[in-house]
């Protein structure tokens, strides 16, 4: 899977870059978003919307979900660049949600530099992510592949469900991770990963069903796909945020002790605290309410996280998973070798160190 990650990503880069350029000029502006009504300020969209999302797309990420997309256009008989503008939609999205997560978060790294916020400012960042939600919808008003109009509207009606989904998860995670007490459990967990991040795989599938007209019962399939290793992906990000701090992982490009420190319930924390004697389990809640930490503190968290067997419970719900969604895609009649990349990109985002 890196090496069709790797292929794929230059074509990708420059299927957003003709949605949003790297320099903004008029004609620009007017081609994407109509006449003025007076004039246009490119310098100002310049600095407002293309410099923050380029700065953050530049630092890398692994562009899975415009890949994954591809993949499954792939497996649908279907040229894949031929549809090459779609698998922006879900890369674009998921990226406005970084920024935006970011400054809710109050994050100090994203990949390895400052979070945008710190750079641009929260006002600037606030907006370019938000505006990321919408630029993509774009895509299907100019409609590359010449879909027939039944077909754009499904996909206009699944981004907003999932879109709205995604909402419902990232209030759940702002939430509780701004409780003292860890009140959820391991599935309420799960739930909210399949809503913040699963729907974004699932717009993944679903987008890829819909513009290339398959049955129902297929859709649902490679979407519960999608959502089951985007979860798999989620508990991965978790296990990595710990390994990095505890010096056993890559270079993840985040603060040390990131989800310490943001007060995260992480389905680790929920484990160690349910499996931890009464002391240490207080002691873990109240290093993670406290608002700032010292290095000492998110070290002591992270030995109860490791003590409670938190990483291998972890790591076992996600093998579990990845498990689960390479079931739903052995009944679908794709290319052998198709269903060897999906097989092994179940467990890519797991075992990455990355």
């Amino acid at each position: 899977m890196r090496k069709t990650l790797a292929e794929w990503r230059p074509a990708i880069d420059e299927a957003i870059a003709d949605l949003v350029p790297r320099e903004i000029d008029t004609d620009y502006l007017e081609s994407f978003f109509g006449e003025p009504t007076y004039e246009y300020d490119p310098d100002g969209i310049q600095r407002a919307l293309s410099d923050p999302l380029w700065e953050l797309l530049d630092r890398g990420g692994k562009r899975w979900r415009a890949v994954l997309f591809l993949v499954f256009i792939d497996a649908f008989g279907e040229d894949p660049a031929d549809y090459l503008p779609y698998a922006c939609i879900p890369e674009i999205l998921h990226n406005g949600t970084i920024i935006v997560d970011d400054v809710e978060d109050e994050a100090a790294m994203r990949r390895g530099e400052p979070a945008l916020h710190h750079i641009f400012g929260h006002d600037v960042a606030l907006n370019a992510g938000n505006a990321m939600y919408f630029l993509p919808l774009k895509i299907l008003t100019r409609n590359p592949a010449d879909l027939p109009a039944d077909r754009r509207l499904a996909a206009y009606e699944m981004l907003m469900d999932e879109l709205n989904r995604t909402h419902l998860g990232q209030g759940l995670d702002i939430c509780w991770h701004n409780d003292y007490e860890v009140r959820i459990t391991s599935e309420e967990y799960l739930e909210m990963s399949a809503c913040k991040t699963g729907c974004l795989g699932r717009i993944v599938a679903r987008l890829a069903a819909i513009i290339t007209d398959q049955p129902a019962a297929v859709e649902e399939a490679v979407a519960r796909y999608a959502e089951l290793t985007a979860v798999a992906f989620q508990i991965g990000d978790d296990i990595l945020d710990v390994e990095n701090s505890l010096g056993r992982a890559g270079e993840f490009g985040k603060e040390f002790g990131n989800d310490i420190r943001e007060g995260k319930k992480t389905l680790l924390v929920i484990h160690a605290i349910q499996e931890s004697d009464s002391d240490r389990a207080d002691r873990l809640q109240e290093i993670l309410q406290a608002d700032t930490n010292t290095d000492e503190e998110v070290l002591e968290a992270l030995s109860i996280i490791e003590d409670a067997g938190s990483l291998a419970y972890a790591r076992e719900r996600a093998l579990g998973l990845a498990a689960e969604a390479r079931a739903e895609i052995d009944g679908l009649d794709f290319d052998p070798e198709i269903v060897d990349e999906l097989h092994e990109f179940t467990e890519f985002v797991i075992d990455r160190d990355v």
